[in-house]
């Protein structure tokens, strides 16, 4: 009789192998059938709407019992709402986006003729089987298959235990789209244990990318149990600078909108840089506009200092402003809270940001052309942004369609990884010579093909 982990392990195999052969199978398929399965799952989507509507709200109902037990926090639960008019209409108009984005794969990104009638191609093309995990955000189950499919990749989602109602049925949706078209079936797959997770992550030979979204310590968790590459972010620790020329207008503007649009997004700033010049001039206007919106201060002594002598009487001094903490600037807050540090220059401030952001995206506010420049190269994050919010860190906004998640790594992809980031390239090798070409040809010695490596500036692919 077999062990509960033996079982998972194996059914993990048989998940990873059908995915594997779902993806093989769909690279012979036209690319056109992937619009038809989007728009086919959009459909399906709608139908199902009621249905998927009360799913959700049974997954808010049980979150409320776990944030009454201190076992879950306001922003996690706020995550999973999935019923509101426009998060609802922003999915599907997402997916429909996605359905009408360039083909990502099957581009050529470099051509070359190394010789007569030698021709070499670098052609774009999907990674393979995706493995993603996410937390809390039911949606991001039809955001990512809808990259997953567009981009050709395979992929095996698991949501959180938080929104497994909502997620079954969305999952279900996307099944009927896609028994409509060509694709196989198993092309997406949904899974539910950690136990399956934890035998896939060990499934190299079946997986070939693993995103996960959700927390630190998932992510962490993730990184250090697998062979498979990791791609995502652990934190969003991001940053607002105010520099000794910030506009006050666009100060707290740009402020307020970073902190209080969305808290709990990974793209919401958790702490605002002063430099020290405006500490008895801009800072008390942007701090009065952070507390009219119920935003939770943890300043340092200069910070705190001007506010005493500035804003003494605001009534929500005493319960909304407090001294910092060296954990004030590690903290991924998710929450109307705000860390705040005073800088003597520019150059102070993008130390500042490199020691502790999470490399995610920063933002200063300025009005020096030169102090924006040295901001966005000296800072060392996925996203440098000039006067403008750090909420605008999203592959929505950026134009994608939608994202599979922000990437703070350094390689292959970065910030928001829509599409583009989805697929890898091959080289492909055409001969056109009437007996082939051969390697041995080619050298220096006497009688020998040199390369001419001639750049082929219309590259014409017929066997694509």
């Amino acid at each position: 009789m077999s062990t509960p982990a033996e079982s998972s392990s194996s059914s993990a195999t048989s998940i990873g192998q059908a995915a594997k052969s779902a993806f093989e199978r769909s690279q012979l398929i036209p690319t056109t059938e992937r619009i038809t399965a989007l728009e086919a799952i959009c459909t399906q989507l709608e139908a199902a709407r009621e249905s998927i509507f009360e799913a959700n709200k049974l997954d808010l109902q049980a979150a409320q019992v776990e944030v009454n037990a201190g076992r879950m926090s306001e922003s996690v639960k706020k995550r999973l709402d999935l019923t509101s008019t426009d998060k609802w209409s922003s999915m599907i108009q997402g997916v429909r986006d996605v359905a009408a984005l360039p083909d990502p794969a099957g581009n050529v990104t470099y051509a070359s003729q190394l010789h007569d009638d030698l021709e070499l191609y670098r052609v774009s093309c999907p990674i393979g089987v995706l493995l993603v995990i996410f937390e809390a955000r039911p949606e991001v189950v039809v955001n990512i298959a809808a990259l997953a499919i567009k981009s050709g990749n395979a992929a095996i989602l698991k949501g959180g235990k938080e929104s497994h109602h909502t997620t079954a049925l969305l999952a279900q949706a996307i099944a009927t789209g896609l028994s409509q078209t060509q694709i196989p079936a198993e092309f997406i797959q949904t899974i539910q244990t950690r136990a399956e997770v934890s035998s896939l992550l060990q499934l190299d030979q079946y997986i070939d990318l693993v995103i996960p979204r959700g927390s630190n310590s998932l992510v962490k968790n993730i990184q250090n149990n697998t062979r498979i590459p990791v791609m995502g972010h652990a934190d969003g620790i991001c940053h607002v600078y105010l520099d000794e020329s910030a506009d006050a207008v666009k100060a707290v503007r740009v402020v307020v909108d970073s902190k209080t649009s969305y808290p709990s997004a990974c793209n919401s700033a958790e702490t605002l840089l002063i430099h020290e010049s405006l500490l008895s001039t801009i800072w008390p206007k942007v701090a009065t506009a952070l507390l009219e919106r119920d935003v939770k201060l943890q300043c340092d002594e200069p910070s705190i200092t001007a506010l005493q002598n500035h804003i003494p009487s605001d009534p929500r001094f005493p319960s909304h402003v407090s001294p910092s903490n060296p954990e004030s600037y590690g903290t991924e807050f998710l929450t109307l809270t705000l860390s705040i540090a005073t800088v003597p220059s520019l150059h102070s401030a993008i130390r500042f940001v490199n020691l502790h952001s999470s490399h995610h995206t920063d933002t200063i506010v300025t009005e020096s052309p030169s102090s924006a420049s040295l901001f966005c190269r000296g800072v060392d994050s996925a996203g440098t942004f000039i006067n403008a919010s750090t909420r605008f860190a999203d592959g929505f906004r950026y134009g994608f369609g939608t994202e599979v998640g922000i990437s703070t790594g350094r390689i292959h992809a970065r910030g928001p990884v829509g599409l583009e980031g989805l697929v890898t390239y091959k080289y492909m090798l055409r001969s056109r010579a009437e007996d082939g070409h051969i390697a041995d040809e080619f050298g220096a010695g006497e009688g020998q093909k040199r390369f001419t490596h001639t750049k082929i500036e219309a590259a014409d692919v017929p066997f694509l």
